[in-house]
């Protein structure tokens, strides 16, 4: 009877364990549960659709080291970070930028603009020469210590690392700020009713 017992509870919690890393789904997209960032694994912390009007514009996770349901503990959490876009419409790299900087822009202060020029400078630039993103594609924005801010499309690498790590939350800031891209993604990224 005791095997049995210890059978059966190794069994239910090998099935926890597969099912907290199952994939969560939105909108046709799963969005994985963990992500390795500089070596070190995070956990998804929130995770929504981004609309406009009608259309579905992305599906965003964010991935930290733990957890987070505040937007003060989102923008305090230490370690690597990732934010994770699955493009669900086709968007120009004009459209994407500008919505991009727009969101930073509209959650900085004049003098956090002023700390943040260059950053936003090489950003303008890199928006302007980008292909158009088709439904499938994926962004990812990274913050790795040591390294910096990196952003890949579809697993290329295109920027040069950004090492303020401020810069990092003033992207994370496009969706947690206190003027958020959408406020239904941003009560969705932290876990809250819509």
């Amino acid at each position: 009877m005791k095997l049995f017992s210890k059978t059966t509870l190794a069994a239910a919690v090998l099935g926890m364990a597969m099912s907290l890393a199952q994939a969560v789904e939105i909108s046709g997209v799963k969005v994985d549960e963990a992500a390795k960032v500089g070596g070190k694994d995070l956990v998804l912390s929130g995770a929504g659709l981004r609309t406009k009007t009608v259309f579905k514009i992305y599906v965003l996770g964010i991935y930290l080291t733990k957890k987070e349901t505040t937007q003060a503990g989102v923008l305090a959490a230490q370690g690597p970070k990732r934010a994770k876009i699955h493009v669900l419409r086709e968007l120009t790299g004009e459209e994407f930028g500008g919505a991009f900087l727009a969101g930073i822009n509209k959650n900085l202060d004049k003098e956090e603009k002023s700390k943040y020029v260059n950053q936003l400078l090489k950003f303008g630039e890199l928006f302007e020469t980008l292909p158009p993103l088709k439904p499938g594609d994926i962004v990812m924005a990274d913050w790795v210590p040591g390294t910096g801010t990196t952003v890949t499309i579809n697993g290329k690498q295109i920027i040069e690392p950004l090492p303020d790590p401020g810069f990092y939350n003033a992207i994370l800031r496009i969706w947690y700020g206190d003027k958020p891209a959408e406020v239904a993604l941003k009560h969705a990224l932290l876990g809250e009713p819509t």
